[in-house]
Order: C-alpha cells, then sequence, then structure tokens
C-alpha cells in the first residue's frame, strides 16, 4: 500500500513493488490532489498484482501507475528511466560484432543479477551511490563456487558491466545523468597465489585436508615446467583421438595462443618460411581487430607440416571431418571449432591420466609465459608473443622455477 510523505512543502508517493522501494514527488502542496493521485496509484497496484495491467519493462512505472496505464514504452533513444529499459537498449543498439560473444553472454548474465536485486523497474533518475552500496552488501553474501562466498571481482565485474551500459547511455543521451559509483566499498580481495608447478601443486593437494576451493585455486594457478611439456605432449600424441588435438595442443604450449585464438587460426597466417604465424586478436585494441606475429619452433613447425599433410579441408587451421566416429553433431561444411568441443577434446584427451586435473587450454599460455620468463626471455618479447596481459599477471609467473631457487640460494650460500 502506498503513503505519502510531505518534504520541502510538496506531497510526494511511496510505495513497494515487489521488495523495490520506489519514491515520487506529486509535484503538489494540495493534500486533495495528493490524495487523488495515491488512491489511483493503489488502485491501479491492485490490478497489476491481479493481472488486469502489465506495465512493460522500458517504461517508468510510477508514472504508469499514476497515468492508469497510459504512459507506455518508449522508442529507441528517447530518455530511459528504468534499469530494464537501459540494458534493453543496450543490448538492442549496439552492432553484434562490436562484442565477442564470451562477452556479451558474461554481460548478460550480470545484467540478470543487477536486475534480480535492483529491479527491472529500479529508476535511473532515483538510482544513488547508496542503491549500488546496497547491491554489493547483498551479493556478498551469495554463495560462489566450490563453497566460497561470492568474491569482490565478480561483485566489481557486475559494477563494471552496469557502468559500462550507463556511460554507453549517458553519452547517447538516453541517460541524462552520470553514473553514481563514487565512494563504493567492496569487500576486500585475496590476491591469487603465484604460479606452481605440476609437482608442487601434487604434493600439496595430495597431502590432504584442503577445501574444495582451496584446491580448485591450486590447480588453477598450475604451470608446467619444460619436462612437464614434452611429457604431456608425448601422452597426447599417442592418446589423442582426433588428428588436429596434437597439433592444437602442441600449437598452444609452444605460442602461448589463448583457446579463441586458436580456433580463429587461419591456414594462411601460417608461414613456414618466416617461421612465423599471425594471431588474430579481438580484446587488445578496444574497437579494433588487431593482430599479433609469434614465432614457430621447430617442433611446431614439423607438427604443423605433418598435420597439413592430413588436413580435412576448409579455412581453418585446426579442424575436425566432417562425419566424425560416435559423433551426434552433423557437419556440411568445415566451419569453426566452438569452445564446448575444444574445452571436450581437452578433457577427454587427458581423462584417466596424472593430467586430468588440468582445469583447461590456459593452462599451457600460463606454462609458455612461465617458461619463457625462467629462462630470461625479455618482457618486451613475451608481451608481444602473447598479446596484452596485466601487470598483476606478470608478476605471478615472473618467478623462478624451485631447482632454480635452490641453485640460487646456494650461490649466495655456498
Amino acid at each position: 500500500m502506498a503513503t505519502l510523505e510531505k518534504r520541502s512543502g510538496k506531497y510526494r508517493v511511496i510505495f513497494y513493488f515487489g521488495r523495490e522501494r520506489f519514491a515520487r514527488s506529486l509535484k503538489t502542496n494540495n493534500q486533495r490532489e495528493a490524495l487523488a493521485s495515491l488512491a489511483r496509484l493503489d488502485d491501479n497496484l491492485r490490478r497489476v498484482e491481479l493481472g488486469l495491467l502489465t506495465p512493460p519493462d522500458d517504461v517508468d512505472l510510477v508514472s504508469f501507475l499514476l497515468s492508469d496505464g497510459r504512459v507506455q514504452g518508449k522508442p529507441s533513444m528517447a530518455p530511459i528511466r528504468t534499469l530494464g529499459a537501459l540494458f534493453k537498449n543496450y543490448f538492442a543498439s549496439i552492432p553484434v560484432a562490436a562484442l565477442e560473444q564470451t562477452t556479451r553472454d558474461g554481460m548478460e548474465i550480470h545484467v540478470n543479477h543487477l536486475k534480480r536485486i535492483l529491479g527491472s523497474h529500479c529508476s535511473i533518475p532515483e538510482l544513488e551511490g547508496a542503491d549500488l552500496q546496497r547491491y554489493i552488501e547483498q551479493r556478498s553474501r551469495g554463495k560462489g563456487i566450490h563453497g566460497r562466498k561470492l568474491s569482490a571481482a565478480t561483485i566489481k565485474k557486475e559494477l563494471v558491466t552496469l557502468r559500462t551500459v550507463w556511460n554507453w547511455s549517458f553519452h547517447m543521451g538516453v541517460v541524462k545523468r552520470p553514473y553514481p559509483n563514487r565512494g563504493l566499498l567492496f569487500p576486500k580481495m585475496t590476491e591469487k597465489p603465484p604460479f606452481q608447478t605440476f609437482a608442487e601443486v601434487s604434493r600439496r593437494v595430495d597431502k590432504g585436508g584442503l577445501t574444495p576451493a582451496e584446491e580448485a585455486d591450486l590447480w588453477d594457478c598450475v604451470f608446467l615446467t619444460l619436462p612437464d611439456i614434452t611429457e604431456l605432449l608425448e601422452y597426447v600424441r599417442v592418446k589423442a583421438v582426433q588428428p588436429f588435438i596434437y597439433p592444437m595442443f602442441v600449437f598452444a604450449a609452444h605460442t602461448g595462443a589463448r583457446r579463441s585464438e586458436m580456433i580463429r587460426s587461419l591456414l594462411t597466417d601460417l608461414d613456414f618460411q618466416s617461421q612465423s604465424a599471425i594471431i588474430h586478436e579481438r580484446k587488445r585494441k578496444k574497437g579494433k581487430l588487431s593482430t599479433r606475429r609469434v614465432p614457430l619452433s621447430p617442433l611446431l613447425i614439423d607438427v604443423l607440416k605433418g598435420w597439413l599433410s592430413h588436413h580435412p579441408g576448409g579455412l581453418y587451421t585446426f579442424s575436425q571431418q566432417l562425419e566424425v566416429e560416435r559423433s551426434k553433431k552433423t557437419r556440411t561444411e568445415f566451419g569453426l571449432l566452438t569452445r564446448d568441443e575444444s574445452h571436450d577434446h581437452f578433457k577427454r584427451t587427458l581423462a584417466n591420466s596424472k593430467w586430468s586435473r588440468l582445469r583447461g587450454w590456459h593452462v599451457l599460455r600460463h606454462s609458455f609465459c612461465s617458461n619463457c620468463a625462467a629462462r630470461g626471455v625479455d618482457q618486451r618479447l613475451i608481451n608481444a608473443w602473447v598479446g596484452h596481459q596485466s601487470e598483476e599477471m606478470v608478476d605471478r609467473y615472473r618467478h623462478l622455477i624451485p631447482n632454480q631457487q635452490q641453485e640460487a640460494i646456494r650461490s649466495v650460500f655456498a
């Protein structure tokens, strides 16, 4: 039920819809007019509850209720009043190719949480920093993965999505005020551990006493030494079911390429004469599709040449046969591997082996960076080979492998 409040000589109406609190000035100091508006709003709230009146997502709820439902959704690029309309307008207006599909998928997950807690009908003109702080507090009590509380990093990403959408809408003129994020406080974050060798992580996990979350954190920070890489690649060469899998593992281990970059790799990107390959990037330069050049190791060149002599066809470097034995998926043309397909091949190939606890393709990227850094390769070269990396990530793999640490300390205290 709605109530009236008088502030600065004017009446305002206050009510709750779902779990959201709404307040709006009626712009009158006449009590009779205010009571009439209150009665109209109460009646329309009942009609909404009975299903006789349905507010659109892109309408200002208070205006809709005070006008008996006559205020409808506004056309695209008109001033936006609600959170639901803000997100709807953003995703409908930006070009499809402006965002990577993985980025779009992640943003939509964030949007669902924002609408669930703040509400689709949350008023943009009245959304303040206190509302965002309340969002942070509520989300910080939520459950994360492996039995943990939701991390502050995840909450920050969700509010970055809101900020991105809000700022774009502000510059487009459909939101009339800046994003109100000044002074927000987040729970403290736990720094990720430095990368550790496969042997180190295995010993710590095998000792027991770790929670699922602690164990997962350890496997997330594993990297493979050069002997590990050699052993892993030999295992994959023998066990791989599909012929493209072994070349893809070698490519990842010897270039530090991301899974998505390998999936996009074209046959024309390989240049055996110059012993290099072009990597197609999507995120390093904002608003641009960029590339970088990586050197090819002798082993990788030999493996790729062997693979290309049996390549099934199509434009892409790593491609499946059109007909795959025991596969339920039918292909009519050679196209991109999907993220799920490439991850499934990774896990299936390493299943029932000592390597089965590796989380995914990214471990080979971390391993490439760590081994290059341990061998004293100039950081500028590493960055050029693997693309943009944050300083935090560089710090995590810029370390010595354990046997090098022992040699270093013995050289000091010989």
